[in-house]
């Protein structure tokens, strides 16, 4: 009886962005989940410089001692040929003929804020004919611009909190009416606090809690740092509360897993990249305590949120509840971490659907995605 030869998957982390540890992190605990009896798995790392190399099976993709992994770029070279019929790997070596690594079938792309999450590696696969996990091109790029994601959202009749963009010629042209137009319109100058973030950025890098319009220039070119595009934010009283989804199967509905609350403890002011990755410094009751419709109604909402973007594969919804039982849209993450600390994972062991068996539906809903527009 011949052997069945594997599903190859490769397994895409690192990265250009400022999230370039989470997604090694990621993708360590996702290789170790996966089945190697019915998967054959290639992990490729993108260097913070932007190479791809072929990453050693035995790299360190954990944060040990408060020390964050990243992908070295000392391996083979790789480069992806833009052949929809071949959805192979190239091995690049100086003075060698490029070696093909053969095909590979579906990628992971384990990336988390720009150049992986925002739909320029979805269009890159796309391109090349290869299958992925995830939301496509242009749901990732909403997704990842908090801009766009709010104003589809709005189209939509989602409920978004009240927000004020301010783009890279605006703030180099118009500072201070951008300045007065956040003061005025989210209640900054009469003492309401503000949240100012890069407007496509992830894992809280850049965010400042303004509560003194003296603050916010300051605030807004931190963010800067990280984006030319700024989003404030009117900050909204109430308890953050996360919810998972899936795409459906069989061209179902998308599946919402039971939410779960962020709850702080110490002297953090919000959810920021400390708090989530390095401190303890958060737990989530899953389910939160909230009556059981209003638990029915968030996961009703974050699959409308879902299907708002055209969102494929997974995605991870997230909200405000606010004291007269409100849910408020927050924003939307496209590609959530699966960290040991992550709420995805978390909230769909909860709802029944185990760490492997998630890695495994991911994998098979994307293996019978089309490619490109066919």
């Amino acid at each position: 009886m011949s052997q069945v030869s594997k599903i190859r998957v490769a397994v895409v982390f690192g990265g250009r962005s400022s999230e370039h540890a989470i997604s090694c992190v990621t993708a360590g605990a996702v290789m170790a989940a996966i089945d190697r009896d019915r998967y054959d798995v290639l992990p490729i790392g993108i260097a913070r410089d932007g190479r791809w190399v072929l990453a050693p099976e035995d790299q360190r993709l954990a944060i040990e001692d408060g020390r964050l992994p990243e992908v070295s770029g000392g391996g083979s070279a790789l480069a992806l040929p833009f052949d929809p019929d071949s959805r192979g790997l190239m091995v690049v070596e100086p003075g060698k003929v490029p070696a093909t690594l053969g095909e590979v079938d579906v990628v992971l792309p384990l990336l988390h804020g720009p150049y992986g999450e925002d739909g320029t590696i979805q269009g890159l696969l796309d391109l090349a004919g290869v299958r992925y996990v995830g939301a496509g091109v242009l749901a990732s790029a909403v997704g990842m611009d908090k801009g766009f994601m709010k104003l589809v959202w709005q189209a939509r009749g989602l409920p978004v909190g009240p927000y004020v963009l301010i783009g890279d010629r605006e703030w180099r042209r118009e500072r201070k009416r951008k300045l007065d137009e956040v003061k005025e319109q989210l209640g900054l100058a009469a003492g309401r606090a503000v949240f100012v973030k890069p407007a496509r950025a992830g894992s809280s890098m850049g965010i400042t809690r303004v509560a003194d319009e003296a603050d916010l220039e300051a605030a807004v070119e931190t963010a800067r740092e990280h984006d030319p595009k700024v989003i404030v934010e009117a900050a909204i009283e109430g308890r953050e509360i996360e919810c998972g989804v899936l795409q459906g199967l069989d061209d179902g509905p998308p599946e919402a897993s039971l939410p779960a609350e962020v709850q702080m403890a110490g002297d953090h002011d919000f959810y920021d990249f400390e708090t989530k990755y390095l401190d303890g410094g958060t737990r989530m009751a899953i389910p939160p305590d909230l009556p059981a419709e209003a638990i029915e109604e968030v996961r009703a909402i974050a699959g409308q949120a879902f299907e708002a973007l055209d969102c494929e594969g997974l995605a991870r919804v997230d909200f405000f509840h606010t004291p007269d039982g409100r849910w408020i849209l927050n924003e939307i993450n496209t590609m959530p971490g699966f960290t040991p600390a992550s709420a995805f994972p978390q909230m769909w062991a909860a709802t029944g659907l185990d760490y492997p068996s998630l890695v495994d539906r991911l994998i098979q809903t994307a293996l019978r995605r089309s490619t490109g527009l066919r």
